[in-house]
């Protein structure tokens, strides 16, 4: 029993000394590792950051390069149209560094949480989930909109300078981010249009255009000759040097598009560039109008025409449908002939058949 008693006896007490010691070891091991943990997310902050700046300017470097402009409003003018995807990457580029920080902050919070109050995480979960459920029945419409706008901008459905038809305005694209997309019409009123209340968008700055113009003759008029006289006209306005780089197709007279009691109604049409569709109209509209003075007609009306439903489903494709390979048809070989049986026959009846008069002749 005297070993437990001296065991019992040895063990010094702590001192106040050693406590505080011990404390101040842990708070400063705890700063050290919180201060580790802040410069451990801003450094993979400023790396992610620069892995993505490095993309994008390598992505718009090359879109300037093979365009061969030195700077990016240059693009606008390049047949590449790449001023679009410049537009995207930096757009995309900047969600990614904002998705980055927020990730890194949370993760960064949530470690710091971690350390110095274990037990305090379980709690701030429970509230964090219950400002989340919060936020997601107050915030649906701000997470649609960044949502639908994360997809307008990756799909490419827009950009800065189209002129759209967005449902709720019409205009010209002045800005378009993940949330918002700012559209100008005509009369110069900037609309503000959240991405999640666009349900369909209509892009008139991609591609190509058609001018469709509605000749309205009058009755008895010669249609031949003025088919082929708007043909000449609109053929000459497609070689001119000011005009041609902006159509692309050869014109085309549709014919002959409705008769009515007062008018008859030919179709012209162009296709031209998207946006040179306007101007293109204007001087196409000034021609005609000449050379029907030049033949000495009187137009009822001289209409700018845009299809629509089914008119425009139909005429997609231009005044005829499209024209498709003859179907070789093969004939397949007659099929050979069946045997038919027939008696064989004996010498009296090959006599019978031999002999010049027949019974009833003999008669």
């Amino acid at each position: 029993m005297i070993g437990p008693l001296l065991n019992t006896a040895v063990a010094p007490e702590p001192t106040l000394w050693s406590q505080t010691v011990g404390v101040l070891g842990a708070i400063g091991l705890n700063l050290l590792v919180v201060a580790g943990i802040i410069i451990g997310a801003f450094l993979l902050s400023w790396i992610l950051k620069l892995v993505i700046r490095r993309v994008v300017r390598r992505i718009v470097n090359g879109a300037k390069n093979k365009a061969n402009v030195d700077d990016t409003q240059a693009l606008e003018r390049s047949p590449l149209a790449a001023i679009r995807l410049v537009q995207r990457t930096r757009t995309l580029g900047s969600i990614l560094q904002n998705i980055v920080n927020v990730s890194i902050v949370i993760v960064a919070f949530l470690l710091i949480i971690n350390l110095l109050a274990p037990s305090a995480l379980g709690s701030l979960t429970l509230l964090t989930a219950a400002i989340g459920a919060g936020l997601g029945f107050g915030a649906q419409n701000i997470v649609k909109d960044v949502l639908n706008g994360m997809f307008i901008v990756a799909e490419d459905q827009v950009g800065i300078g189209d002129v759209v038809d967005l449902g709720l305005a019409t205009g010209i694209v002045e800005y378009v981010s993940v949330r918002i997309t700012t559209v100008r019409d005509v009369n110069g009123t900037l609309w503000y249009v959240r991405n999640g209340e666009i349900l369909r968008i209509g892009n008139m700055s991609m591609g190509w255009s058609r001018v469709i113009v509605d000749l309205a003759l009058p009755i008895g008029t010669d249609i031949g000759l003025v088919e082929n006289t708007m043909l000449e006209t609109m053929k000459d306005l497609a070689k001119d040097p000011k005009w041609r780089t902006r159509i692309i197709e050869k014109p085309e007279v549709w014919g002959l598009e409705s008769v009515s009691g007062d008018a008859l109604v030919i179709r012209l049409v162009m296709k031209t560039r998207a946006n040179a569709k306007d101007d293109v109209a204007r001087e196409l509209r000034m021609r005609v109008l000449n050379s029907v003075d030049e033949m000495g007609l009187t137009l009822p009306q001289l209409n700018s025409i845009t299809l629509s439903g089914l008119e425009g489903a139909q005429r997609v494709r231009g005044a005829n449908p499209p024209k498709t390979k003859p179907t070789t048809i093969t004939t397949a070989p007659p099929p050979p002939e069946r045997p038919v049986w027939r008696p064989k026959k004996t010498p009296k009846d090959q006599e019978s058949n031999d002999s010049p008069e027949s019974p009833e002749g003999s008669a």
